[in-house]
């Protein structure tokens, strides 16, 4: 019996895998393999403009001509820079200083003309209760005319006001509170009028109102508008350091490009770079020389500004007091001997005491500049000695009972203390005038030092960058 073979079949021709069959291409029965889709790469980035930049410049660098132009970039760079600094500097002191004279220092005497209408109201209003029927004194006048000229100063102050807060504040307070003290005084008058002794309480009243209320507040506006006006001068005054320091670098950098020149080309000069150079040191000195001669005009009148005008203004605020606590000490009939200490003690800062002269009057002739200004103020000295003695017989006179001739010593119309005030009150005037005028001169001449400074640093630094391209640029034609 024949068993079956276990030999493996060979499989039909054409079945097997990876076999062609009869009739068909070989490569046909190759395993049929997916292909990978080809993504294609991104582009490198583009660098940035920066980059660029930085590579040109690099490239530049290696060459002579490269160099050149980046030297005459810098000098035309540095030289306008020096000019715009220098101008812009120089301009804003110019207009710091129009400034203070055509508006601050003007603010300034408003505010304390301001104080010395009311101060001379209040007083006006005191001398009117003692004069009333002894003197043709036209107090009822004079008073009106200083609540006038006191309410015009508030509205001038008040339209210059914008911006700050502080001086809002205090003109919002003295125009509220000043219509309190003009109706205290005509209750006071009134009162007086009808004969009844609650006239001198009101008066008394208003005075304590005016010097607690309305004094301080317009004190301490004149106070603001000073340190302003102050501020402004100081400013005017500063030097123009950062154009100095860019004048100093811009010639640094010159006298290296031309050591650079001479070292390549063994060419002692250029006459492009050898003219900015020239140019540049003369609107240096010119911007140097120009400041150090403003300087002393300007000093003095910040002196005259902040020193004397200052002394002035407080001996006449003392003496206005003075003169309304004077008549006060009369209005109260025996009860006004706070009133008769606070004259002796606003005189005796204003003279100084009998035992040690000297006080306010003292100081502002220290600090008067000219001899001028020391001859009105041995003026306000001697008036004010003058009354200082006048009072004293009057006070005498009111002590030993003679109330009538005390009046007559306080408000007649000679040879009494009231003439004395009004000769020292003059003088005084005169005093301020001359010091605002020599204050106005000096400003004045030192802005005119500092003129066409701004122009001519302009027009330097725009002729010094010619220069210094024009001689960099002989010196790049030779590489053409």
């Amino acid at each position: 019996m024949t068993l079956p073979s276990t030999t493996p079949q060979a499989p039909p021709a054409g079945d097997a895998p990876g076999t062609a069959a009869d009739g068909e291409d070989p490569r046909a029965a190759l395993p049929r393999r997916r292909r990978a889709r080809r993504v294609p790469l991104p582009p490198p980035p583009r660098p940035t403009a920066l980059v660029e930049g930085a590579v040109r410049l690099r490239a530049a660098l290696r060459t002579e001509p490269g160099r050149l132009r980046v030297v005459g970039a810098l000098l035309a760079l540095l030289l306008m820079s020096f000019g715009t600094v220098t101008a812009w500097q120089v301009s804003s002191r110019v207009d710091t200083a129009t400034a203070v004279l055509e508006e601050g220092q003007p603010l300034s005497a408003d505010a304390a003309a301001l104080y010395r209408s009311l101060a001379d109201a209040n007083t006006t209003a005191a001398v009117g209760f003692l004069a009333d029927g002894e003197t043709p004194l036209p107090a009822r006048g004079r008073y009106e005319d200083d609540i006038r000229e006191a309410t015009h100063r508030l509205l001038k102050a008040a339209a210059h006001a914008v911006g700050s807060d502080d001086a809002g504040e205090e003109i919002r307070l003295l125009g509220e509170e000043l219509p309190v003290y003009t109706g205290l005084v005509e209750t006071a008058r009134a009162n007086d009028r009808q004969g009844f002794p609650l006239g001198g309480a009101y008066l008394r009243y208003a005075d304590t109102h005016m010097q607690e209320v309305l004094l301080p507040a317009a004190q301490r506006l004149h106070q603001l508008e000073h340190e302003r006006f102050h501020e402004d001068l100081t400013q005017a005054r500063a030097r123009p350091w950062g154009a100095l320091a860019c004048g100093v670098l811009v010639l640094a950098v010159l006298g290296w490009a031309q050591h650079r020149h001479y070292r390549r080309t063994h060419r002692v000069l250029n006459p492009g770079l050898l003219v900015a150079t020239a140019t540049t040191g003369l609107l240096l000195a010119w911007l140097a020389v120009a400041h150090t001669l403003s300087g002393p005009p300007l000093a003095d009148a910040e002196r005259t500004g902040t020193r004397s005008l200052e002394l002035l203004t407080r001996i006449r605020t003392e003496s206005l007091q003075a003169r309304g606590h004077e008549s006060l000490a009369l209005v109260a009939r025996g009860a006004g001997t706070s009133f008769a200490d606070s004259y002796r003690a606003r005189m005796d800062t204003v003279l100084g005491s009998p035992q040690a002269p000297g006080g306010l009057v003292a100081d502002a002739e220290a600090a008067a500049g000219d001899d001028v200004g020391r001859a009105h103020l041995a003026t306000v000295a001697e008036h004010a000695e003058e009354w200082r003695e006048r009072n004293a017989a009057a006070m005498e006179a009111e002590d030993s009972g003679a109330y009538e001739e005390a009046v007559k010593r306080v408000v007649g119309a000679a040879g009494s203390t009231g003439e004395s005030f009004d000769r020292l009150d003059t003088a005084l005037g005169a005093a301020l005038d001359h010091e605002r005028q020599r204050f106005a001169e000096a400003v004045d001449t030192g802005r005119a030092r500092l003129d066409r400074l701004p122009e001519g640093a302009v027009t330097l630094a725009v002729g010094a960058t010619t220069a210094a391209l024009l001689g960099v640029g002989r010196r790049l034609s030779e590489y053409r």
